[in-house]
């Protein structure tokens, strides 16, 4: 099995749209080397389903690879928002796979994070964070899992290094 991460808009196409569908088809993607790594994709491998365009951006949840690389036909149509008059049934430019939703993270792994973890320095989201379709390690993939488990880190500092009060965990009298 192979990992990997893909992005996509939550307004757009987020995990929630995909939740609701079950399994959808992962097309308009218009990168030479995002449509590779489609083609690279064999059912059963699984997928870090990352925000992109959003506040905040991260991983929210997982998806699986259902439908191997086929043409995407997004590209012949013309009233498409991915059409592409280089593009021909007869010969495909664009690819896409099918994907199923498999989770939601109980809260989104954001970038910010992950670029903090030095056990994440060498994820390609890390260092070509605009590439929309990228592998993953399996070690990586399981950091990113664990990390959805946790509470979020903690609040960064309000103002001038001060942290913002917290509760007193004594009891008035």
């Amino acid at each position: 099995m192979t990992y990997w991460l893909m992005k996509s808009e939550p307004e757009v196409f987020g995990i929630e749209h995909l939740r609701r569908k079950g399994v959808s088809s992962w097309d308009g993607v218009r990168n030479y080397q995002a449509r590779n790594n489609l083609m690279a994709m064999a059912v059963g491998d699984r997928v870090l389903f990352y925000h992109s365009n959003a506040a905040p951006t991260g991983v929210a949840g997982e998806a699986e690879v259902v439908r191997r690389a086929y043409p995407d036909h997004t590209a012949w149509d013309t009233t498409s928002d991915y059409y592409d008059a280089k593009s021909t049934p007869e010969k495909p430019r664009w690819m896409m796979v099918d994907v199923r939703f498999v989770c939601v993270y109980p809260r989104i792994v954001t970038l910010e994070e992950i670029r903090s973890m030095p056990t994440l320095s060498d994820m390609v989201l890390v260092n070509n964070s605009r590439l929309s379709v990228q592998p993953v390690t399996s070690r990586e993939f399981t950091i990113i899992q664990r990390q959805a488990a946790m509470p979020p880190a903690p609040a960064p500092a309000t103002r001038a290094g001060r942290t913002a009060p917290r509760p007193s965990s004594r009891r008035s009298p």
